[in-house]
């Protein structure tokens, strides 16, 4: 029964207390880790979020706070009074930070108690994922769990004394706002006051903070909710929080001189990790010539060759018809792998890249005296051996070959050669690679809308020596975009923004936009690019991808408290949930029932 809270209030918290403060008498609060009843003395462990401390009840010291200690059971609320103490010798624990130290309890006040939680709040603890976001509370109080939450409130504390000191200023853009046609699907949200009208929640504040620009706020920053409603990947959610920043009357040297130095000090501050300056630069299409990718790992080898001038002609007709088809034969060197991969694990390998389109993988196997491979009887002599020279292939390596349209072969050696890293232990999670990805093409056909779309979005400014074939070879046009790469994931990305209305017009037209829809969508902006705007461009870092790699996670659910489950689902608040019919008909919406 509740009788109600004496006081709780603390003079320390639990992980704070040591060796300095032998002889205190302090007050701590916090919940039960562990219990031992060992019949004279009780031990118990209690936890907050600065740490785990041991409490002994001791019959001696005080008999009814020792009784009292009897009800307690893991995850009771306490709050405990005594005398900071040695630990006996032989029993410390240098495993925590107060191992050296115990508290004798002399006054012990229960505020909640607790049923048997269904999560054991421990790290170790194993369990399903759909119990842990179920019980996201519990699940929320292991040390794990609450030092991701840390990482990620300093991480954004950085940030924000970072570019506060540099002149920036956070404002906030509204997230009931406009649908737009380009980028992912939107969350739609209906209006009660304009029935039959909807707002969207914003996929990126993009539109409003190149307004900024035009405002003349120069300098400009947000750490912004965004939504996407699209599938689900490990490092994705429905809604997620970006770093956006825009910058006025700069280019791209200077948008990415100031990020890359931000990234230095978060990973410094928080990692002590010191990143080499200037981080590295790579083209969009050396990135995909070398690595199959847009985002490389560069921790390892295994770079991409390409084979198509040697095999144009030869008689194994896999190849050839590639190449006659437009496409392409490459290659990667597995070194030293000749003997780490029985035949099985090859043609495990080879149906591994067929999930990437790939019709199959062909493989040379380079042995001290001899050449072992399914295909040397279709290439010539002086084939196998460019290809062997090519490929810096010696005795004990392992070829592995791709042909078809080159985007497939891309993919699928892109793939292969994480694959293959994973497989031989390449990576170190503790070495960070980043690069700088740049000159990436302003457009990409869409095969289903039968169009270009952006590969960015549509405000991308193309380089200034491309502009004139916009329209006769938009295919051929590079865009001001660059991307921060680190181990093969994309921190972030951004761009050079149009700030010219005719140019944005004209990038609108080989998007398929008639004058009317771009100015229905998006006279809003054209409108304003008329009354003076500056150059400006930004970029927007992933806050949940940066943290997933701040704290090793490879599961974007692990850094934000409340996360969505695959099928967009809170599993605590049983979100979504079915709108009341009263609700429906206020807002004028008539639901359809599908099987």
């Amino acid at each position: 029964m509740y009788k109600g809270m004496k006081t709780s209030k603390r003079s320390h918290t639990c992980g704070t207390l040591g060796l300095k403060n032998i002889g205190e008498s302090v007050k701590l609060s916090g919940w039960v880790q562990r219990r031992r009843d060992l019949g004279g003395l009780i031990f118990v462990n209690l936890r907050d979020r600065s740490g785990i401390i041991q409490v002994v009840f001791d019959r001696d010291i005080n008999e009814e706070a020792f009784n009292l200690a009897h009800e307690i059971r893991n995850e009771f609320v306490l709050t405990i009074r005594g005398v900071v103490t040695h630990r006996e010798k032989g029993q410390c624990n240098d495993s925590i930070p107060t191992g050296h130290i115990e508290i004798k309890a002399e006054h012990l006040e229960i505020l909640n108690t607790a049923k048997t939680p269904p999560i054991y709040i421990d790290d170790d603890d194993v369990l399903d994922e759909s119990i842990r976001l179920k019980y996201r509370y519990l699940d929320l109080r292991k040390p794990k769990m609450q030092n991701i939450l840390m990482i990620r409130h300093k991480a954004t504390k950085i940030i924000r004394d970072y570019l506060d000191q540099r002149g920036f200023v956070e404002i906030e853009t509204p997230i009931l706002t406009k649908p737009t046609p380009e980028g992912a699907r939107d969350f739609m949200v209906p209006s009660r006051v304009q029935k039959g009208s909807f707002f969207a929640l914003p996929q990126s504040p993009q539109l409003f903070k190149q307004i900024l620009m035009v405002s003349g706020m120069d300098r400009y920053y947000q750490i912004v909710k965004c939504f996407r409603d699209e599938d689900l990947r490990a490092d994705r959610q429905p809604e997620f929080t970006q770093i956006d920043i825009e910058m006025s009357f700069i280019n791209e040297e200077d948008i990415m001189y100031i990020n890359e130095r931000m990234i230095v000090e978060i990973f410094k501050k928080i990692k002590g990790y010191d990143i080499p300056l200037p981080i590295e630069r790579m083209t969009y299409k050396e990135a995909m010539d070398r690595f199959g990718t847009d985002k490389p790992d560069t921790r390892f080898g295994f770079e991409l060759k390409d084979l198509t001038n040697i095999v144009t002609n030869c008689e194994f007709n896999v190849f050839s018809n590639a190449v006659n088809s437009g496409g392409s034969v490459r290659a990667i060197n597995a070194k030293g792998c000749g003997e780490k991969f029985s035949r099985r694990e090859i043609d495990a390998l080879g149906e591994f890249v067929k999930q990437y389109k790939a019709k199959g993988l062909a493989w040379i196997n380079i042995k001290d005296d001899s050449i072992k491979s399914p295909i040397s009887k279709f290439l010539s002599e002086k084939e196998l051996t460019d290809i062997i020279e090519i490929m810096d292939g010696q005795p004990g390596d392992l070829i592995f070959i791709v042909a078809d349209k080159t985007q497939i072969v891309y993919d699928a050696l892109g793939q292969l050669r994480l694959e293959l890293s994973k497989k031989l232990q390449l990576t170190n999670n503790n070495e960070y690679k980043f690069l700088w990805i740049t000159e990436f093409p302003l457009l990409e056909f869409d095969n289903e809308e039968k169009r270009y779309t952006a590969m960015h979005h549509p405000f991308t400014s193309p380089i200034d020596e491309d502009i004139s074939i916009l329209e006769s070879h938009p295919d051929g046009v590079r865009a001001k975009a660059y991307d921060l790469v680190v181990n093969g994931v994309e921190l972030g990305g951004g761009s050079i923004r149009i700030h010219n209305s005719e140019l944005q017009e004209k990038m609108f037209n080989v998007l398929g936009f008639s004058r009317d829809k771009a100015w229905e969508k998006f006279g809003f902006l054209l409108e304003a690019f008329k009354y003076g705007t500056p150059p400006h461009g930004g970029i927007a870092f992933g806050l949940d991808r940066l943290i997933m790699i701040l704290t090793n996670t490879d599961n974007i659910k692990d850094v934000i408290a409340f996360p969505k489950t695959q099928n967009h689902s809170c599993l605590m608040t049983e979100a979504p949930s079915i709108a009341e019919e009263e609700r429906l008909e206020e807002l004028g919406i008539l639901v359809k029932e599908t099987e």
